[in-house]
């Protein structure tokens, strides 16, 4: 007789474990995938932001002025400095549809700070919007001022993650990184 209680009362604790275990996994698993697409926005986001320092940096130094092929021909077209920037993030998806590169100079400071626009992003209802908005002309000369803009879309897994970040309509976040800086003295 006292064996068949014991063994009810073990299978009891194991009934109990197991409804415990479907209260607590869900919200175990949430924190688990919560802080996995935290670390992943994180590391999406710092690839942003060497994305537009990497431009800043070809700017800045004269790299993407005065960079010439083989053939002597600038180095730095348009599309070029485009894709060097793509490097940079194109692991993490599509730059022809996430990427947005934007180039601006300014003759002061005072003009760059009336300058009050919001950084462009790719959308995918506006085709217009391009990857590339700016021309070799924006890089500027030596001492000129220069604002670099990288806007990345990015697609969280999790939707509750960056509650605060700007979202398009589509879901996507925008990752935008700046840099504004005066060009460095450097050979023409």
């Amino acid at each position: 007789m006292r064996r068949q209680a014991y063994g009810a009362s073990r299978k009891n604790q194991r009934g109990s474990a197991a409804v415990e275990f479907a209260l607590v996994a869900p919200l175990f698993f949430a924190l688990v995938f919560s802080i996995l697409e935290a670390g992943w926005f994180f590391f999406v986001n710092s690839a942003v932001e060497q994305a537009n320092a990497t431009a800043a940096r070809l700017i800045r130094t004269g790299q993407a002025q005065n960079a010439t092929d083989d053939d002597g021909n600038p180095a730095y077209s348009k599309e070029a400095f485009y894709d060097e920037i793509c490097n940079v993030v194109s692991t993490f998806g599509d730059c022809d549809k996430a990427l947005t590169v934007d180039i601006s100079r300014f003759a002061s400071f005072d003009a760059l700070a009336a300058d009050i626009s919001d950084p462009v992003c790719r959308d995918k209802d506006d085709p217009t919007i391009q990857g590339a908005q700016f021309d070799a002309s924006d890089y500027g000369a030596q001492n000129e001022i220069v604002r670099v803009r990288v806007c990345y879309l990015y697609k969280p897994v999790n939707p509750a993650l960056g509650i605060k970040m700007k979202t398009n309509r589509h879901g996507f976040r925008e990752l935008v990184a700046l840099s504004i800086f005066r060009n460095e003295p450097f050979e023409d």
